[in-house]
């Protein structure tokens, strides 16, 4: 998608966002139909155009618009995972994790995914040699 990081978004606006994954390039009909809500249409328009202008969504010039998610999921939630780890945990990552493991049940599945990118980053660190954090050298 696109090389730039997305601008911050309003809920609103992801909302649009995730519409537009779901459903691909889609008119301000077809977007208003996938978000499922009482959201009034104009309101999805201007959502739209604020996208627009922040160029995160692509409006074609056909009639009708149809309008396209200028990034991904992954690219907007790695944006604002970055964000806060920076401004909410002064770019320690552990807290955060600690706090989203603490908060919820996770899945086996979850389970496995975590374990599956701690080995990699053991790996990485290994290649960068780069010492483990062990007990003794966290603050």
């Amino acid at each position: 998608m696109s090389k730039t990081s997305p601008p911050r978004l309003t809920s609103g606006e992801l909302e649009i966002l995730a519409a537009l994954w779901h459903t691909g390039p889609a008119t301000i009909s077809e977007v208003h139909a996938a978000l499922g809500q009482p959201i009034g249409y104009t309101t999805v328009q201007t959502r739209l155009n604020r996208l627009v202008n922040k160029k995160v969504v692509a409006k074609s010039d056909e009639r009708p618009a149809h309008y396209r998610a200028g990034f991904g999921p992954e690219e907007v939630s790695r944006h604002d995972l970055e964000v806060l780890v920076r401004r909410v945990n002064r770019g320690e990552v552990v807290p955060l994790v600690a706090y989203l493991v603490s908060d919820r049940t996770l899945t086996h599945d979850e389970i496995d995914d975590l374990r599956r990118l701690i080995d990699e980053a053991e790996r990485q660190a290994r290649r960068e040699n780069k010492p483990a954090r062990g007990k003794e050298g966290q603050k």
